[in-house]
């Protein structure tokens, strides 16, 4: 806990008791709630690190001050006699540096220009670190007693993770130490070999690791009689190459087929998706600077850029995983990054089977639709997994046929011998040179393709794609984000509008109506699991309305018992809506042979038999069924 004295503008002090994380701000949430309308809600954060306290800057107008001196972004580590000004407030921490009872306190000086605190700061850190070494030493010592005294036919305590965890039961004072030394070693490495100083496109991955690994293995002999013998050299050493040179933390998770997902929040908050639950992740960087050097690594070899005049960019790894940062001064709580894994193993439409994300029948006619050369739009929010499912339609695409896929970030994986991938490319430091989706997809049309395979419909690219489904390029693909097949419709007329060629609604109608032939609609549940939940075929329009029919559908049936992980799975199943779709006909005209007993209802769980209904639509035209 820290012990906080506040002192307002009437010069009448309080001490105040926090947690050692604490917030200042006027929101009721704040644990130092403050009034005044110089404050944010959230107006700066206290923090207690293993080498003290430190106060952040969370990026309010009137910002903060230390001794009269202002913020940037943090200040620290604080001594008991610094003083925060927030507002009309003078704030003091009482408990701010770690104990040391080795080290005579010395006389409050300036520390901008005082010798003996620097020598002062950094022997109580040195001394702070035997400390922690100690008690994780008597905690590695405590576990292994209990554990000698187990039952022999007791189950032993669960192994800690390979390069993580440096001592069983993930102790917290062992991390906290582990965290420390790391940050140390990085720092010293940074002051070592200056990386970017190194030309590093002409060096390769495997030249630049030998060299920065040969520079900590230096520093590790140089500072090994300081360095805890509780501590592995080695995964120390891997860990902090990872972080100057690799991903840091994230390599490990990168290499996990587990994790679908990684989000950083913060260089001390790192959160991971896997198997559709979102998960905190133990290991940390060692700060904003970390993070920041890790973007830079992965857009840099793109030809992107991300700095204050340019805070947000959209990249991708070398195996096709989505990237997307933020920094600065958008991203009020430091570097945020999102990775979004590519799957390590080509998937097919038989994995989806597997993995009850849609029925076998359903698979057998998305396939003879892109055989058929039908164009297809996949409709979804977000990461409910429409990426995945074009990228297996693509793949149903015959062998032979010239495709040309357009994308914001590559992610799609196709793999035929005449193919084209085209990527945009966002403007360059003066605000020129970009190449929107829009320009591609006309410059398409001009390269003679037999597909065109959009990755994501977000603007005008919308009116360019239709047309060209409607002028000889049947058998395209796109995905769009809506929550229903009659949602993305309605968003394909907002895209198509956003082009500026004032054209009347009814025209974008049919053009939609005539270019569109089946919306597959894709929807992720609270659970985390990812499901085709329909498949509608349009079927033309009438009284100015764009019809749809449904050929396929999920019915739910609500969530069942929570699993060993305590999470309720959607329950239900997959069902024809005993329609078949118009084209089935001109299939059958030139001698298809097509089975038309998937479009059946299926009968629920439980129940032997199903009330037959009139299918008949509310304009009175009678619609075929699928006996």
């Amino acid at each position: 806990m820290l012990d906080i004295e506040i002192i307002a503008a009437d010069g009448e002090p309080r001490i105040l008791e926090v947690p050692d994380e604490a917030i200042i701000g006027k929101g009721a949430e704040s644990d130092i709630r403050l009034e005044g309308w110089r404050l944010s809600k959230e107006h700066a954060r206290l923090c207690r690190t293993p080498g003290g306290v430190i106060v952040q800057d969370l990026g309010a107008y009137s910002g903060l001050s230390v001794n009269g001196a202002r913020v940037d972004s943090q200040f620290g580590p604080l001594a008991d006699s610094d003083v925060i000004s927030v507002g009309a407030y003078k704030l003091r921490v009482l408990n701010s540096m770690p104990e040391a009872p080795q080290v005579q306190a010395a006389s409050p000086t300036s520390r901008s220009s005082s010798a003996p605190v620097r020598n002062r700061r950094a022997t109580e850190e040195l001394e702070h670190s035997r400390h922690l070494a100690a008690q994780a030493a008597e905690a590695v010592q405590a576990m292994q007693s209990s554990q000698a005294q187990q039952a022999p036919g007791a189950a032993p305590d669960k192994a800690p993770a390979a390069g993580y965890a440096l001592v069983p039961g993930n102790d917290p004072r062992r991390k906290e130490l582990e965290f420390e030394w790391r940050k140390r070693i990085h720092a010293k490495l940074l002051d070592t070999m200056d990386l970017r100083r190194h030309d590093v496109s002409s060096m390769s991955d495997d030249q630049l690791r030998t060299e920065s690994a040969a520079v900590i293995r230096a520093i590790l002999r140089e500072i090994d009689k300081d360095l805890p013998r509780e501590l592995d050299r080695d995964v120390l050493s891997r860990q902090v190459l990872d972080e100057a040179v690799g991903l840091g933390p994230l390599e490990e998770l990168l290499a996990d087929n587990t994790v679908s997902e990684i989000m950083v929040n913060r260089y001390d908050e790192i959160y991971i998706e896997r198997n559709g639950r979102l998960l905190r992740h133990p290991l940390t960087f060692t700060g904003d600077r970390a993070v920041l050097g890790v973007i830079e690594r992965i857009v840099a070899p793109l030809g992107r850029r991300i700095d204050e005049s340019s805070p947000m960019v959209d990249a991708r790894l070398k195996d096709g995983s989505r990237v997307n940062a933020i920094i600065a001064p958008l991203a009020l709580k430091g570097p945020a990054l999102t990775i979004r894994k590519f799957a390590a193993r080509r998937l097919t439409s038989q994995d989806l089977v597997e993995f009850g994300a849609l029925s076998p029948d359903m698979a057998a006619f998305l396939q003879i639709c892109v055989e058929s050369r039908k164009n297809i739009i996949v409709s979804g929010g977000t990461g409910s997994g429409k990426t995945t499912l074009l990228n297996i339609l693509s793949n149903f695409i015959p062998s032979g046929e010239r495709i040309i896929t357009v994308e914001d970030a590559a992610e799609l994986k196709l793999h035929h011998e005449h193919l084209i991938s085209l990527e945009s490319r966002p403007p360059n430091v003066e605000g020129k040179g970009a190449v929107p989706i829009r320009e591609l997809v006309k410059n398409t049309l001009r390269m003679r393709p037999d597909r065109i395979v959009v990755g994501e419909c977000r603007g005008a690219e919308a009116l360019d794609m239709l047309q060209a489904m409607n002028t000889g390029h049947e058998g395209s693909l796109t995905t769009l984000h809506a929550n229903t097949p009659r949602d993305g419709l309605a968003r394909l007329e907002t895209m198509v509008l956003m082009a500026g060629m004032d054209l009347p609604l009814t025209a974008i109608r049919e053009q939609i109506a005539s270019a569109v032939d089946v919306v597959v609609q894709q929807s992720r549940f609270a659970c985390g699991s990812r499901k085709v939940t329909s498949i509608t075929e349009l079927t033309g329009m009438e009284s100015g309305k764009v019809q749809l029919q449904e050929l396929f559908r999920f019915v739910s049936q609500g969530y069942g018992n929570p699993d060993q992980h305590g999470l309720k799975r959607v329950q239900g199943y997959f069902t024809g809506c005993d329609m078949v779709p118009n084209f089935y006909e001109e299939l059958r005209a030139v001698g298809g042979d097509l089975d038309m007993h998937i479009f059946k209802p299926t009968l629920p769980p439980g129940h032997e038999q199903v009330e037959r209904r009139d299918w008949r639509t509310r304009s009175g035209i009678d619609r075929r069924r699928a006996s």
